[in-house]
């Protein structure tokens, strides 16, 4: 008897379970939304500020020129680095217990290899990596602009 009406409870329980339907209503502050946009603006702004264009991030390449865990050393070459390629970002990677000077920021592997076949004289242990970059601005003039 009390198997019974335990199964008929339980039953019951799982078919009014299923049985609740309703609505919900979601109340928010609108101030939120303006925050938000707001947010987006200053993070725009501040990023064209830095740099005078917008700054878009996306995958590319970036070529390693020097790894090491003397952290002075690290710092030299890439001082030397800079020294030679002026127009070249260089960033520093710290990996424990390493430190990594990358190079560049290249849209292709073509043009990572390029520059890493001209500085293979000046820094012999070259690697091409794939990672997020600062993607450069791309050349929007035709030659009918140009001329």
């Amino acid at each position: 008897m009390k198997i019974i009406l335990s199964t008929i409870f339980c039953l019951f329980l799982f078919n009014a379970s299923f049985a609740q339907k309703g609505e919900v209503t979601v109340i928010k502050d609108p101030l939120i939304d303006s925050l938000i946009a707001k947010r987006a603006e200053v993070y725009r702004t501040t990023a064209e500020v830095k740099s005078g264009k917008p700054v878009v991030s996306a995958y590319g390449y970036r070529v390693q020129v020097f790894y090491g865990s003397d952290r002075r050393e690290v710092f030299n070459q890439q001082a030397r680095f800079k020294s030679l390629y002026p127009k070249l970002n260089t960033y520093l990677v710290y990996k424990e217990p390493n430190y990594y000077v990358r190079v560049g920021d290249f849209r292709t592997r073509l043009e990572a290899q390029r520059l890493m076949n001209e500085i293979r004289p000046t820094f012999p242990t070259l690697f091409i990596f794939r990672e997020k970059i600062n993607a450069p601005q791309l050349d929007t003039t035709t030659n009918d602009d140009q001329k």
